[in-house]
C-alpha cells in the first residue's frame, strides 16, 4: 500500500503541474499557434495539427516522467 500511495501523490503532482501549465501556459508559452502547427480551412471544413505542441509536449512529460520514476 506504500508504494501505491506513492504513486498516487507522483500523479497528483503530475497533473497539478500540467493543469497549471495549459490555465496559465497559454500566456507565456504559444503552444497551439508555434510554427510546426499546420491548420487547415475550407468553407465549412478545417484541419488543425499541432505538430509542434505536440513534440514538445512529449520532451516535457518524458523528462518529468524520468525525473520522478528514476531509480
Amino acid at each position: 500500500m506504500n508504494e501505491l500511495g506513492k504513486m498516487m501523490i507522483y500523479a497528483g503532482i503530475v497533473l497539478t503541474v500540467i493543469g497549471c501549465l495549459l490555465y496559465f501556459g497559454g500566456k507565456f508559452i504559444p503552444l497551439g499557434r508555434l510554427p510546426g502547427d499546420f491548420k487547415w480551412e475550407t468553407s465549412g471544413f478545417g484541419i488543425y495539427f499541432p505538430l509542434a505542441s505536440s513534440i514538445i509536449i512529449s520532451i516535457l512529460l518524458t523528462v518529468l516522467i524520468n525525473v520522478f520514476f528514476r531509480r
